[in-house]
């Protein structure tokens, strides 16, 4: 496995990963007909976006296989945190996901590790990311890591329903 700093080319590898791994991970979580209808492209033109102008302090990796393929990635910056007062020194991670294939494979723990050591390189002195509560894999992965929930609660809308979604934080040492 290859991790690496992600560009815009990888636009359509990414959304391949995030949509396969939504429906593999949010499977009795999310509305079954919300998951079965999520589009690669939307996530495509989404993603080419955001690698094109990622802003100060943002970043996304990817990780490959031997065959170079994408098999996940994380993307991470300041922390966006529309939900409640945050100190200027912290960072967010805002999506890490792995390739349905790839669950348990450690590439999730990499890439996590990665962006960590990116937040920290680049000034922040802890961070945040959210996850919807019934997301119990998810969880206990953050927690394995050191994470822990922070009191934070909010709820994400997704398909026309809101779902409880907790903060969890981490100095980052």
């Amino acid at each position: 496995m290859r991790i690496r700093e992600a560009v815009p080319a990888d636009a359509s590898e990414i959304a391949s990963v995030h949509v396969r791994s939504w429906q593999a991970a949010y499977r009795g979580q999310l509305p079954g007909e919300f998951l079965d209808g999520l589009s690669v492209e939307e996530r495509e033109a989404m993603w080419r976006s955001g690698l094109s102008d990622r802003g100060p302090g943002r970043g996304c990796f990817v990780a490959e296989d031997a065959g170079g393929r994408t098999v996940g990635f994380v993307a991470f910056g300041p922390a966006r945190d529309e939900h409640g007062p945050v100190p200027a020194e912290t960072g967010e991670v805002y999506a890490i996901y792995v390739a349905p294939g790839a669950f348990g494979t450690g590439v999730g723990r990499e890439l996590f590790a990665r962006a960590g050591d990116a937040l920290r390189e680049r000034g922040f002195r802890t961070a945040v990311l959210w996850v919807l509560e019934s997301n119990e894999r998810a969880r206990q992965f953050y927690e394995v890591a050191g994470w822990k929930p922070d009191g934070a609660v909010t709820t994400e809308r997704i398909d026309c329903l809101n779902y409880p979604t907790v903060r969890y934080g981490v100095k980052l040492g």
